[in-house]
């Protein structure tokens, strides 16, 4: 007859269940093929919600947040000279986008400004953009610094992370219940849920850092083979953390935080810099060449 486990080690059981099937929800290690940064499958997490759903959801939610803006005159006109300018840069960046999303050549792409102070950017799932002035003018932006911006945000898009996300919050939820009722089974009321929750909770965290840290890479990517210059990033980085250092609230540490810290975004953008230069210099030859025709 086996040994009756005790409640700590019972504890250290459901734990490490938890936290290999939360391991699992990673994809595997095999890389994008190909130049530039290199990138691994997307989750399969993903593949548990629908993809049509999502991306309808998100285009009611984007025409609902334009007709807001519109109604209190927070949205700009076709034809405004800053509008022009994001559209600009997105029509240099998009053709790029096929690359590491298949279906982005099929998504009706928008571009919208908002009259907001807040330092705010975002891209939906089926190519849905929108900026916020605040981020523009606060920070004094310039164009290279507005295509990393837009780049990590069409990244978010193109991988599919808002759709992963739900996955993993819907394979989080079972777990946690999971957890829960064995250990009422055995007899220890709802300890293991609690477990579960607090173990899911700093993982999804995590998961959440590391697609802000993928869209930072693939945005420097876009932005590099659009023809903007990916070292961009590290004075965008530099920005935001003087801009956060000057408010009131701060940043959280890092640890507790869906954003990795500035300093490890810059760290991680110096690293891949070697990686996209090359396609920014061909891309400015090659713009250079097509300006002397």
């Amino acid at each position: 007859m086996a040994t009756p486990l005790h409640l700590p080690q019972r504890l250290f059981v459901v734990a490490l269940v938890v936290a290999w099937l939360g391991s699992a929800w990673a994809a595997s290690s095999d890389a994008t093929a190909g130049d530039g940064i290199q990138l691994p499958p997307r989750s399969r997490m993903a593949d548990l919600v629908s993809a049509e759903q999502i991306e309808q959801r998100a285009a009611l939610q984007y025409q609902q947040m334009r007709e807001s803006a519109s109604s209190q005159r927070a949205l700009a006109p076709e034809g405004h000279p800053k509008l022009l300018r994001l559209q600009g840069i997105a029509k240099r960046l998009l053709p790029h986008a096929g690359r590491y999303n298949e279906r982005a050549t099929q998504w009706r792409w928008e571009v919208s400004l908002i009259g907001s102070q807040a330092l705010n950017a975002f891209a939906m799932p089926g190519g849905k953009i929108a900026f916020y002035t605040g981020i523009i003018e606060r920070l004094q932006l310039t164009d290279d610094e507005i295509a990393f911006v837009m780049g990590h945000e069409i990244a978010h898009a193109l991988r599919e992370h808002g759709r992963e996300r739900l996955g993993k919050a819907m394979v989080a939820q079972g777990l946690s219940f999971g957890a829960s009722v064995l250990s009422q089974v055995l007899g220890y009321g709802d300890i293991g849920g609690q477990l579960a929750r607090g173990v899911s909770s700093v993982t999804m965290l995590k998961f959440s850092r590391d697609d802000e840290s993928e869209a930072d890479l693939l945005g420097m990517d876009l932005s590099a083979r659009a023809g903007f210059d990916p070292a961009a990033g590290i004075s965008l980085w530099e920005k935001m953390g003087a801009a956060a250092a000057s408010s009131a609230q701060g940043s959280p540490p890092q640890w507790l935080s869906t954003h990795p810290s500035h300093d490890t975004r810059i760290a991680e953008i110096r690293k891949a810099l070697p990686k996209v230069l090359p396609l920014y210099e061909r891309a400015r030859k090659e713009q250079g060449q097509a300006r002397s025709r």
